[in-house]
């Protein structure tokens, strides 16, 4: 009888237990490495054949050399990342130890917000105008050509992390100044008003077999630096917004030759022009509740999925896409001034999914009726932001 496959999975933060879970389903061995803070969650152990943990993931050559030793009495079949620092760390663990998957170049492009508009730029897709902010005198030519508002963006930081907005090149400089020798590892980018979508995918054999395109309420840079409640929810099927979405998804993903996993992508629908325009793409799944408002809309998980193609991969097999419904759903997520916040007052039948983490809110409504689906959200924003919303100053880094 053939042996198993060994799954190893990195995670820096507490995701990805549907992955786990299918990963066992599937028969395989399950390690998880996760970080000491991360112990005492809610991990699936009964998915789970061995656990570790390490003070930092990401620390170097602590990872590798853990790593390694685990590979003297174990055959580790795949090394994958769960959450989106753990990325570049799965890549140069896999070229270490030889194993399939994306190397540390093929990675970066998933995760360096440079080298992903570098690479999508030289194959015809469009993105906002930038440069690396590096060289004073490219920095000047840009500014001088590009009008503000700007942003500094850090190439390697999570989402909004540490995304400032800048309105003169006296800011770019005195940010340039308290960089440092970090400077290089930043961009400056034309701001760009609009509306910002996100396209959730799933890629076997250089195809996107499934994908679910949805709209933010507010731009999720707005809300991590203002406060307010985060919204996202499912676009109309076979609408101009939605072809258009998933069209330049497509032209992303294979611009920076994603053979197989999942991705992440967002694009903003420039104001005044009306043109979408790439911003980032990660590879792995949407976090916030992504996950299951994918789920709720189409029935399709794309944690469970990913696990279900790393398998098929791995065993040489036929990946069988799944088939998709089309229904509908929104999210909504806020920090929350209550530790615990109880929301039975949120009631409507078409609410089928509650957030439970400390001091946040969060609800997934689903229906078959579009329309419905956005008035609950209509009201549900308001009574949320009034009643429970809290709101920190951003972070520019994760916390320890």
């Amino acid at each position: 009888m053939p042996q198993p496959l060994t799954v190893l999975c990195l995670a820096s933060y507490f995701k990805g237990g549907l992955f786990l879970e299918e990963c066992h389903r599937q028969g395989c061995h399950v390690i998880l490495v996760t970080e000491e803070k991360l112990g005492s969650e809610a991990w699936p152990g009964h998915a789970i054949d061995e656990f570790f943990m390490m003070p930092d993931l990401a620390r170097q050559p602590d990872i590798t050399h853990a790593v390694s030793y685990l590979a003297r009495s174990r055959t580790i079949d795949c090394i994958v990342a769960l959450d989106d620092y753990d990325v570049e760390t799965a890549a140069a663990l896999r070229e270490h130890l030889r194993l399939p998957g994306m190397g540390i170049s093929a990675a970066r492009l998933f995760r360096d917000k440079l080298a992903m508009r570098v690479q999508a730029r030289a194959q015809g897709v469009s993105v906002p105008d930038f440069v690396h902010a590096l060289n004073d005198a490219q920095l000047a030519d840009f500014m001088q050509r590009v009008p503000p508002p700007w942003v500094l963006k850090p190439r390697s930081e999570a989402g909004s992390m540490g995304i400032k907005k800048v309105h003169s090149a006296e800011e770019v400089w005195a940010l340039s100044e308290t960089l440092g020798d970090r400077r290089s590892y930043y961009l400056l980018e034309q701001f760009v008003a609009g509306d910002v979508y996100h396209v959730d995918s799933v890629i076997w054999d250089g195809a996107v077999v499934f994908a679910a395109a949805q709209r933010y309420g507010q731009p999720p840079m707005s809300v991590y630096q203002g406060g307010g409640v985060f919204v996202t929810s499912t676009l109309a099927y076979g609408s101009d917004e939605e072809r258009t979405a998933l069209a330049i998804n497509q032209s992303v993903l294979a611009a920076l030759g994603m053979e197989h996993g999942v991705t992440h992508a967002e694009f903003i629908r420039d104001q005044a022009a009306g043109r979408f325009t790439f911003l980032e793409i990660a590879a792995r799944v949407g976090g916030a509740g992504v996950d299951k408002l994918v789920e709720m809309a189409t029935g399709v998980n794309p944690w469970t999925e990913w696990a279900r193609l790393e398998v098929a991969h791995l065993r040489g097999e036929t990946y069988g896409a799944p088939q998709p419904r089309q229904g509908f759903a929104g999210l909504l997520v806020s920090l929350a001034r209550q530790e615990w916040p109880h929301t039975g007052a949120f009631d409507d039948p078409e609410v089928v999914w509650r957030l439970e983490k400390r001091h946040h809110i969060g609800m997934i409504v689903a229906s078959d009726d579009r329309q419905r689906v956005q008035d609950l959200i209509a009201g549900y924003v308001p009574r949320i932001a009034q009643e429970f919303t809290a709101v920190e100053a951003p972070l520019d880094k994760p916390p320890d």
